[in-house]
């Protein structure tokens, strides 16, 4: 009898992990063509890794509050704005300090998601920095990573387009 009882909760705490897991939403993330231009301007390097840090936040969130399971999720960058200067940019322009040199940055983000029962919701989220002095952190992409945070917990909440 002691064997079942430990046996229960677990058994029963691996199917419900396995459930949750066993149809995870697909997240693409690409770039809009308009945009694929000032992204060769950034770097590409930078803008790869803005859409990796966007789909892993994405799929995260979406994962950890077991949102729109089964769904398929397609983003379309269409602007990204730095706070400090990507490598590229200081590499074209050697007067750009990369530790000084602030701007106000963020993101522009569209898309569809198509929910596991067929249903296409469209998604339109930007968020930028109003102000210099409302820039906070030292990262380049802080402004940027933070349109991510915000857009992933408004999907998860079922908030598609916000502006």
């Amino acid at each position: 009898m002691r064997r079942f009882t430990f046996f229960a909760p677990l058994t029963a705490a691996l199917t419900l992990a396995g459930a949750a897991a066993a149809q995870p939403s697909a997240v693409v993330v690409t770039v809009s063509p308009d945009f694929a231009k000032t992204a060769e301007e950034l770097g590409q390097r930078d803008v790869q890794q803005q859409i990796e840090d966007l789909t892993r936040k994405v799929e995260r969130v979406l994962t950890d509050r077991q949102a729109l399971d089964g769904a398929r999720i397609e983003l379309v960058i269409t602007d990204l704005k730095p706070n400090r200067p990507t490598m590229q940019q200081i590499s074209d322009k050697p007067g750009l300090d990369p530790i000084r040199s602030i701007s106000i940055g963020g993101a522009a983000i569209e898309g569809r998601v198509m929910t596991a029962s067929g249903e296409v919701h469209p998604v339109k989220y930007d968020y930028y920095s109003n102000t210099l002095a409302d820039v906070r952190g030292y990262s380049t992409w802080q402004d940027a990573n933070t349109a991510y945070d915000r857009l992933a917990r408004n999907l998860a909440s079922g908030r598609y387009v916000t502006r």
